[in-house]
């Protein structure tokens, strides 16, 4: 089943595909549309793992928030390039840890906007916003985000599968803004796409760059991923980066599917209380 061929909305654009909405296809969702499904066929001709990929990354992005909730306390989250809402958002998970948990999520797609609105803004502790997420200034002045993001607690800023959608000049001086803004003790979780392949970096950024109307950065190596975390000065918690399947992972012994032409790598940092 899939969304009928038609925009919900004129200012969304159902011709060109949506890194959002490839992503919900990817995870089996259905506000996708055909120029979406196709750029995903075109996709998984290159890295046939990408669904797997996708799935492990959901569930990376699960664990995540629980062990920011329930180990370190983290009572609120910015989710920058939140996607489409799928099952056990950033905000359910949070709030089945505590229930002040407070939870901003970030898009430029206006479907997200769209079904965020309607699925996940479900209680006066969440918040969806259509922002550009290197904006860090205009999206810390607005209502939304003084209200529930407080300057006072510790913050856990979210790009999750979104830094590879980004040109290299834009990455660091949106993580650094963000951190200027974020109290010592709040939490960095950053992981993309990356590849040891050339090839497989070099065609799927080719892909991307043209489907999305240049609406793309590039897959990366992890050393540039580590690049990130080091020149922003945070701590790394355990295990380390890593293919994020790996990291903490509900159980060692059940079985992880694993993509093996590409991953997503990287993990969580710490802002240094010093």
């Amino acid at each position: 089943m899939t969304r009928e061929e038609k925009p919900i909305s004129d200012a969304i654009d159902t011709r060109t595909p949506s890194v959002a909405r490839m992503y919900d296809w990817l995870l089996d969702g259905v506000d996708n549309y055909a120029a979406d499904r196709k750029a995903c066929e075109d996709l998984l001709r290159i890295a046939p793992s990408s669904k797997v990929l996708a799935r492990n990354n959901r569930a990376f992005l699960r664990r995540v928030v629980r062990v920011l909730a329930q180990e370190y306390g983290i009572r609120q989250f910015l989710d920058h390039g939140s996607g489409l809402p799928t099952q056990d958002n950033v905000h359910q998970v949070a709030q089945r840890v505590d229930r002040s948990c407070r939870i901003v999520y970030l898009d430029t797609d206006p479907i997200v906007l769209a079904h965020g609105r309607s699925r996940l803004d479900q209680n006066d502790r969440v918040a969806v916003l259509r922002a550009d997420m290197r904006e860090t200034e205009a999206i810390f002045d607005t209502p939304e985000v003084r209200r529930l993001i407080r300057k006072d607690e510790c913050t856990a800023a979210l790009f999750v599968s979104v830094v590879h959608c980004l040109k290299d000049e834009d990455v660091l001086p949106m993580l650094a803004a963000v951190k200027a803004r974020l109290k010592p003790g709040s939490f960095f979780v950053i992981c993309q796409l990356v590849s040891d392949r050339a090839d497989i970096r070099n065609r799927v950024t080719d892909l991307m760059d043209r489907a999305t109307g240049g609406k793309w950065g590039r897959v990366r190596t992890a050393d540039e991923v580590r690049a990130y975390f080091d020149a922003l000065g945070l701590d790394i918690i355990d295990p380390g980066l890593c293919d994020v399947t790996d990291w903490r992972p509900d159980s060692e012994l059940m079985p992880r599917p694993k993509a093996d032409d590409w991953v997503e790598w990287g993990g969580v940092g710490r802002v240094p209380i010093r």
